[in-house]
């Protein structure tokens, strides 16, 4: 164990402990698609965190590249048709 983990154990229990650490990246790894079906044993913290921050990267682009074909769709429509209606209802 490090020194700065049995420090802050003996610093008080406002301090995150090794069992809750391990408990959190086993369940984040169950949100993370490329992990998920893999037994929590193999995979190390490292991969896991590794794995969630490229997953969390590829979620931002999707959202760009989804907001941009938004702005693209909402502009080439006209703003009285009922495909801006529909839009203009899922966005409300």
């Amino acid at each position: 164990m490090s020194s700065r983990r049995s420090r802050s154990r003996q610093s008080g229990n406002s301090r995150i402990t090794d069992d809750q650490i391990t408990d959190l990246v086993s369940k984040l790894q169950q949100l993370i698609p490329e992990l998920r079906g893999r037994r929590s044993d193999k995979v190390s913290a490292s991969k896991v965190l590794q794995e969630t921050c490229n997953y969390i990267r590829n979620l931002h682009r999707e959202v760009d590249d989804l907001s941009d074909r938004l702005s693209e769709l909402l502009a080439s429509s006209d703003t009285d048709s009922d495909q801006a209606a529909i839009i203009r209802s899922l966005l409300m």
